[in-house]
């Protein structure tokens, strides 16, 4: 009977660990030797969607890629970084205006952390009443801290008028921000400020600009197969089609 009740424990304590690990508001997935995936939890129609981040270590700081979309979240994240690499956040990029990128704005702003957006996020941002950067940037843009080149590329319309995606060249990733659909993604998510007519012209100028990168990283969802923007072209092909 002990032996019994040793098992169903030790059963009942995996399932309830396993439950722990799928539950958690802040998960940290290493990419490369200084690259790394954040990913945070919010609601949208009703159900609970991640949305994925990025930050890059350097010997002077850390350069973190969009904000956590869970209020939550936003200093753990910092100190998750600190803990794990003795490092401080330098500053941050968001990619577009919606909030999954952009609502920690204010908070690492009072924290003395650096934050940018371009300029025409930020004129979306004060039109829509949206978080704004301190710092503004025109045009494509190489950011550099350490021996890291953070590099933004406005590819045309799509996902949103003004959103960026991120090419790191010497690890060969492309972060895509909401432009990128997941591989396993079944439609276009909120397009309520998409340009579909033309976010596949902007996708094939991606492809074109940064060939054979080694990943590939959604806004949202699962990244592992590098296949996002074969899928985004896919959905997007459907929907124009569907729309005829």
């Amino acid at each position: 009977m002990k032996k019994l009740y040793s098992i169903l424990f030790f059963s009942i304590s995996i399932q309830l660990f396993a439950f722990s690990q799928s539950e958690k508001p802040l998960l940290i997935s290493k990419l490369t030797d200084h690259i790394y995936i954040y990913t945070t939890f919010n609601t949208y129609n009703g159900s609970k969607v991640p949305a994925n981040g990025l930050y890059v270590t350097t010997d002077e700081g850390v350069i973190l890629i969009e904000t956590p979309w869970d209020e939550s979240q936003f200093q753990p994240l910092l100190d998750s970084i600190e803990f794990k690499h003795h490092k401080k956040v330098m500053f941050s990029i968001s990619t577009h205006s919606h909030e999954d990128r952009t609502a920690g704005i204010e908070y690492y702003k009072s924290k003395g952390i650096k934050t940018y957006t371009s300029n025409q996020t930020d004129s979306i941002s004060k039109i829509t009443g949206k978080n704004r950067a301190a710092f503004l940037f025109n045009n494509d843009t190489t950011f550099k801290l350490g021996a890291e080149d953070v590099n933004t590329y406005f590819p045309g319309k799509g996902h949103t008028a003004d959103n960026i995606v991120i090419w790191f060249e010497k690890q060969k990733v492309l972060y895509g921000g909401c432009f990128i659909k997941s591989s396993d993604a079944t439609d276009l998510g909120n397009i309520n400020d998409a340009i579909p007519d033309q976010w596949l012209t902007s996708v094939n100028n991606v492809k074109m600009k940064f060939k054979s990168p080694k990943y590939i990283i959604p806004g949202h969802d699962d990244w592992k197969d590098g296949k996002g923007l074969l899928q985004t072209e896919y959905l997007l092909n459907q929907y124009l089609k569907n729309k005829l």
